[in-house]
């Protein structure tokens, strides 16, 4: 379904594990100059820190508008797990935050409509919006980065789940869970993010400290950087195969920093999809890079607004 998105500006806030981000996104998906501001957080802030990044990145971005009254509606993507029922937030890598009414704290702020999802959900919207799935009825957007997450575009529309916390790729197990091991060490994210990659290669005896040494060593063809770039597609691929046979997905986009640890990233992600996949159908699913910036997240928060007939 399509439809003309509203006149008038969002607030678009985007709460991540490492950074508060807010911006005023207009009708077409374009982000007002300057009106941009971030806020670096991290897993150890304190819920007072917390809720002060989230009030200064609010506050900069308001003080940009110029006129409040132009501002239609406040959307909200935020890591999870999210309450959307309660309208809190409980994101895994902000202890202090977990249980925080959200939706309340904006409302107290600003008098508008405010919608709330998981800031995976928000990127497979503005994906779907204006990226590289416009047209698929059925697809998943997924980053990889510090962390792995995603969101799902099915018949057309964003499915949230109930809760609101659909599209949690990362916590998806890909690997059998050994006696004695927590459940996450045998998910998409342990075996597939940046930092656990570059742990893993550590492990091994790589003597680098970061996701661009892993890419310069693996361009220059190290064989341990480059193994640890396949543990990572093979993971993605795998969980996708998995998805979009479940799901028959018809487009699968990725971003995220770590995406770009090499430049065949993408292929060799298809390439594992092809091997793993059992069913013709998921073997077909297209997969890309993502059709956005790194504006993504907060494209596809001001969605939550302007786009309502996707809801």
């Amino acid at each position: 379904m399509s439809a003309t998105p509203p006149s008038g500006t969002v607030l678009a806030l985007d709460i991540g594990g490492t950074k508060v981000e807010a911006a005023l996104v207009d009708h077409t998906g374009a982000l007002r100059p300057g009106s941009r501001f971030r806020v670096a957080t991290g897993r150890d802030s304190t819920r007072e820190a917390l809720l002060h990044a989230i009030d200064s990145a609010v506050t900069g971005t308001l003080a940009t508008a110029g006129n409040a009254a132009e501002i239609v509606g406040c959307g909200i993507g935020s890591a999870g797990p999210i309450s959307l029922g309660e309208g809190t937030v409980s994101p895994l890598n902000l202890p202090a935050l977990r249980g925080f009414g959200l939706v309340d704290f904006i409302g107290q702020r600003l008098a508008v409509p405010t919608t709330l999802r998981l800031d995976g959900t928000c990127i497979a919207l503005a994906e779907h919006w204006l990226g590289a799935t416009r047209g698929a009825r059925n697809s998943l957007a997924m980053i990889v980065s510090t962390g792995v997450g995603g969101g799902l575009i099915l018949g057309g529309r964003l499915f949230s789940g109930d809760g609101g916390n659909a599209g949690h790729i990362g916590q998806v197990q890909v690997a059998t869970r050994e006696p004695g091991h927590s459940a996450a060490r045998a998910s998409l994210e342990a075996l597939a993010s940046g930092p656990r990659i570059v742990e893993w290669a550590r492990e091994r005896g790589w003597a680098g400290q970061s996701g661009e040494e892993l890419a310069a060593d693996y361009a220059a063809g190290v064989p341990l950087a480059r193994e640890a770039v396949r543990r990572s597609t093979t993971a993605v691929g795998e969980a996708i195969a998995g998805v979009a046979t479940l799901l028959d997905l018809h487009h699968v986009a990725i971003g995220g920093g770590f995406m770009n640890v090499a430049a065949d990233y993408i292929e060799r992600v298809a390439a594992t999809i092809r091997e793993a996949a059992i069913f013709d159908y998921a073997r077909e699913v297209t997969v890309s890079r993502s059709g956005l910036s790194d504006e993504g997240p907060l494209i596809g928060a001001a969605a939550l607004i302007h786009r309502r007939d996707l809801l």
